[in-house]
């Protein structure tokens, strides 16, 4: 089992585009009670993730409770670079 924050970046290599919800909906089977599959610290791992060149922020939208959805997708180069250090 790869570590959480590979799991998120290895994430973006198979999807067109993912928010932090759809990430944790889509890593909960395998990392469900990881206290980390949180939406705050998985927030925090785009940002991160973003800041450091591997994902961009796709679009945003506002969700039916009022709160920001911010949707990310990881670029050409970004994926190469995922993929090169994150292994299947």
């Amino acid at each position: 089992m790869k570590p959480l924050n590979y799991a998120i970046l290895k994430h973006f290599t198979e999807v067109e585009e993912a928010s932090a919800d759809n990430v944790i909906e889509a890593l909960k089977g395998e990392y469900g009670n990881f206290r980390a599959l949180k939406k705050k610290a998985v927030i925090n791992a785009l940002m991160t993730a973003e800041a450091n060149g591997l994902i961009e922020e796709t679009r945003f939208e506002l969700d039916e409770s009022g709160e920001l959805v911010v949707y990310y997708h990881a670029h050409e180069d970004g994926a190469a670079t995922i993929n090169k250090y994150i292994k299947d």
